[in-house]
């Protein structure tokens, strides 16, 4: 992509003006490159295969966990758009109650009460994505692009939002990183109206940013962002851990002395 042409759509991207099926369908190319059409989907199919057969003994750990919390089922699969617009059922390793569909909304709210408690602990440190890698192993996603959308969203995409579905889904890309903490930005009342209203046109942006700059460099680059800011996430939530422990005791050792 030509550094002018970037600059438009990084301008393009971040006036609040412009919708993301405004931003110049010219600007957006990269998904026609051969790295996306045939490289891209090689890569994931050796590394998902080589990670499933060096991960097994933690996917075993963690459905077991899953079980032992809240029983079965041990994976969630739920219907997304998908790549050249054709849905698909995501694998993810189950964080909530059963049926939590059918007993809230779409978008996951700060401290939802259909979270389980182990299903709290992957949810913060990611452990709940390493089931995708069936999901990858299949072709219906990337280790790298936009996160899987909910197909009434998918739907309602006009415009240059429709080179989104021309790329596969992915477990990271600008959006999962810029939204990592979804839930804290969600609130905990009226999730799903706000996700429309202040998360999803951004969202969309970024999805068209990564359909437009697709690329090896831009893959690894938002890998290695990726792994970054989850290590930094997964040591807040111990450091939390640890503090609240320290708290507990710390009042537990008042009581005593009274």
């Amino acid at each position: 992509m030509r550094l002018a042409d970037r600059r438009l759509l990084e301008k393009q991207i971040a006036d609040d003006t412009i919708s993301a099926s405004q931003i110049d369908p010219a600007l957006v190319t990269g998904y026609r490159g051969f790295y996306n059409r045939v490289v891209k989907r090689c890569l994931d199919f050796i590394l998902a295969l080589i990670l499933l057969v060096v991960l097994w003994p933690v996917l075993l750990v963690i459905s077991l966990a899953i079980v032992m919390d809240d029983g079965f089922p041990v994976i969630y699969r739920a219907k997304r758009g998908g790549y050249h617009q054709n849905t698909f059922r995501i694998f993810k390793f189950r964080t909530m109650v059963k049926n939590a569909d059918q007993i809230g909304g779409g978008t996951t709210a700060l401290r939802d009460p259909r979270i389980t408690r182990v299903g709290s602990f992957l949810r913060k440190v990611k452990l709940d994505e390493f089931a995708n890698l069936f999901s990858i192993l299949g072709g219906n996603m990337s280790f790298i692009g936009p996160r899987p959308e909910l197909e009434e969203y998918v739907n309602q995409y006009k415009g240059t939002e429709r080179l989104i579905d021309e790329v596969r889904p992915g477990i990271t890309d600008y959006s999962s990183l810029e939204f990592i903490n979804l839930d804290e930005v969600v609130g905990g009342k009226n999730a799903d109206e706000q996700y429309e209203k202040l998360v999803l046109p951004r969202k969309n942006k970024l999805r068209v940013k990564y359909a437009a700059t697709v690329s090896f460099a831009t893959d690894i680059k938002l890998f290695f962002l990726t792994v970054f800011a989850v290590l930094r996430k997964a040591e807040n939530v111990i450091f939390r851990t640890k503090q609240v422990k320290q708290v507990g005791k710390g009042k537990g050792k008042q009581k005593a002395k009274k």
